[in-house]
């Protein structure tokens, strides 16, 4: 009687098994390198943000920066104009014009630079509603009528701005 032979296994032989842990070890360093090039486009897009953000702004603060580059010339030059307010509110009403002319061109003129150069003068009317973000109070005053209290009774000196920058804030007297 013949003997069934049983069917051999398989063996595996080394060459087998050190291909397939050579397989292993190629897909293992692929992942690394996977994952380290995914962590390297992370860190490339977040510097290329960083990088448009500032560029941003410092985009804004050079246009900041030209908005308000001449504000301590301004600032220095608005007491010159507030003595032009002050002489040409004294001439007397009795002195030809053709006397104080040259005088108003001028005042007139050194206005108009400023303006140019955008100064402009902060609107600051009498009865209006003090508001201590763009006024000074430098004095408040009892008042007899209740709808006076807490509004603008006085312009004492003007205000002026550059661009949207208060240069200097106007001063204010405010009813109590």
């Amino acid at each position: 009687m013949a003997t069934k032979k049983q069917p051999e296994k398989p063996t595996k032989t080394k060459a087998a098994t050190s291909k397939t842990s050579a397989a292993k070890k190629h897909k293992e360093a692929m992942d690394k390198l996977e994952a380290s090039l995914a962590a390297e486009k992370e860190k490339f897009l977040r510097l290329f943000a960083e990088f448009e953000n500032y560029k941003k702004r410092t985009a804004k603060e050079r246009i900041d920066l030209f908005k308000t580059a001449g504000q301590e010339i301004m600032g220095a030059l608005i007491p010159v104009l507030d003595d032009f307010e002050r002489a040409s509110a004294q001439w007397d009403q009795k002195i030809p014009p053709a006397e104080i002319e040259g005088f108003m061109l001028i005042k007139n003129k050194f206005f108009s630079v400023l303006q140019n150069n955008g100064l402009k003068q902060t609107e600051t009317a009498i009865g209006s509603p003090f508001d201590a973000e763009i006024q000074e109070a430098i004095s408040m005053l009892p008042v007899p009528d209740e709808a006076q209290k807490g509004k603008i009774i006085d312009v004492v000196e003007k205000g002026y701005q550059l661009g949207d920058k208060i240069v200097r804030f106007p001063k204010v007297v405010v009813g109590q």
